[in-house]
């Protein structure tokens, strides 16, 4: 069966960008100019899924608006012809995919939150993606998924190595064995294990494909770690009745989900961006010298 659906958790709190995310999704942040979750949006789309359900929480209403038209902001435009703005600003609204919502009424863990995407999903495989993770590869990540799906038919889970001492901050593999190139068989998944227990340094990196068997485990799924419904409890429990493997990604992962990674992914991108990286490339050297300045003043 095609994949053809994705579901985007987009409820959470956003806790580590307070006070920013008060009052702003967390999800609506920018990379350069451009929100986080419009990148996710973009990675679907290109990976071939033609429906997305993003699952929201109270404050959220911003990254709705966003995808919508606005009348008003497009006749100012087009009023002042600043027809690049008003291409850039319609473009948004005609991505090409079909975007749907659904709240989560209380912030209960991941797994609740792609709970509420049964009825969208019905019986057919989908994919989650994770807003705090941006990826770039010649192949979007997403699409490498439903490629490895395409030929096993079975749930894949992407990963990559991570630091030993950084493995309590995912959810992590126990592999058994490589069945093919980048393709591995999972013992068992654990969520967010202590560093001298962890199976291995392979960690979830936030883009899943899963089969729908999964929201039967989730109806009957309890709380994990911290007290919430946690996907990958869900994963391990479907793992022991039919396969999920261990996808290893490859390419470049940025984590927007804290203050350093965020700033480091918005310099990078701004270093790539065509209207601002001559500037921002020209800035970096003036502040670098400015540092060693300060060093050799300091000695």
């Amino acid at each position: 069966m095609k994949v053809r659906k994705a579901v985007i958790p987009a409820a959470g709190l956003g806790t580590r960008f307070l006070p920013a995310t008060k009052a702003l999704p967390k999800e609506m942040l920018p990379i350069v100019d451009k929100p986080t979750i419009q990148f996710i949006v973009e990675e679907a789309k290109k990976s071939g899924i033609e429906d997305i359900l993003i699952v929201i929480g109270k404050n959220k209403r911003p990254i709705e608006d966003h995808f919508d038209s606005n009348p008003e902001l497009e006749q100012d435009l087009k009023e002042k012809g600043k027809n690049d703005l008003l291409k850039l600003t319609q473009s948004i609204t005609h991505l090409g995919v079909n975007l749907y919502y659904t709240r989560q009424p209380h912030p209960a863990g991941l797994g609740d939150a792609i709970f509420r995407a049964r009825s969208f999903v019905g019986d057919e495989p989908f994919v989650v993606m994770l807003g705090d993770d941006l990826m770039d590869d010649k192949v979007p990540l997403t699409k490498q998924l439903i490629e490895r799906y395409n030929k096993t038919h079975a749930s894949t889970i992407a990963v990559m190595q991570v630091p030993h001492k950084e493995v309590s901050k995912y959810g992590v593999i126990e592999p058994e064995n490589e069945i093919m190139p980048g393709l591995i068989n999972v013992k068992s998944f654990v969520e967010k294990p202590d560093i001298d227990k962890a199976p291995s340094d392979y960690a979830i990196i936030g883009r899943y494909l899963l089969t729908p068997e999964i929201f039967d485990i989730l109806a009957h799924q309890k709380p994990g770690r911290g007290g919430e419904i946690q996907l990958t409890d869900a994963i391990d429990t479907m793992n022991k009745t039919q396969r999920v493997f261990a996808h290893v990604f490859k390419g470049e992962r940025h984590d927007v989900g804290n203050k350093e990674g965020y700033l480091e992914t918005s310099i990078e991108y701004g270093l790539k961006h065509p209207e601002i990286k001559e500037q921002l490339r020209a800035y970096i050297q003036r502040l670098d010298k400015k540092f060693e300045a300060e060093d050799k003043a300091k000695k």
